[in-house]
């Protein structure tokens, strides 16, 4: 792998500014090789790309089983992104516990939106039991008053 003196993956680096920068086509030859070794980071943004044809044709068995496996390995965008895929049951199969249980690992991680979509989870009693404390709880950790 071709690293720059502080150990940054130089094929990553270029890949994910591409993606930030919107060059998808860019992005997904840089990304997929890495994605396909197992980097979570590409993995994700790969992911994404597949998920709604940026740069690639669609792919949602390929979106789903990326996204998965960033989740996996412990990536929270990963983790939220999952989480959305079995909530909207999108390129998963719908399953508001799944989605349940992806949230509250990237919540756990400090992602506020995670965290309030876990709320509204909670205040709905979707995919887990309806607890209107919970949900208040996780606002409050989110940056937002109670409801």
């Amino acid at each position: 792998m071709n690293q720059d003196p502080r150990g940054l993956n130089m094929e990553l680096a270029s890949g994910i500014a591409a993606f930030e920068s919107k060059q998808f086509s860019r992005a997904a030859g840089l990304l997929s090789p890495l994605a396909a070794e197992g980097d979570p980071e590409a993995q994700y943004r790969v992911a994404i790309m597949a998920q709604n044809g940026l740069g690639m044709q669609e792919n949602p068995t390929l979106a789903l089983r990326y996204m998965q496996a960033a989740a996996t390995a412990g990536l929270g965008l990963a983790q939220h992104g999952l989480g959305f895929m079995y909530l909207e049951g999108e390129c998963a199969e719908q399953d508001p516990a799944q989605a349940a249980l992806w949230f509250r690992k990237a919540a756990e991680q400090g992602l506020a939106g995670s965290q309030t979509t876990l709320a509204m989870l909670y205040e709905q009693g979707r995919g887990v039991p309806q607890d209107q404390e919970e949900a208040n709880r996780l606002y409050r950790l989110a940056g937002f008053d109670e409801r």
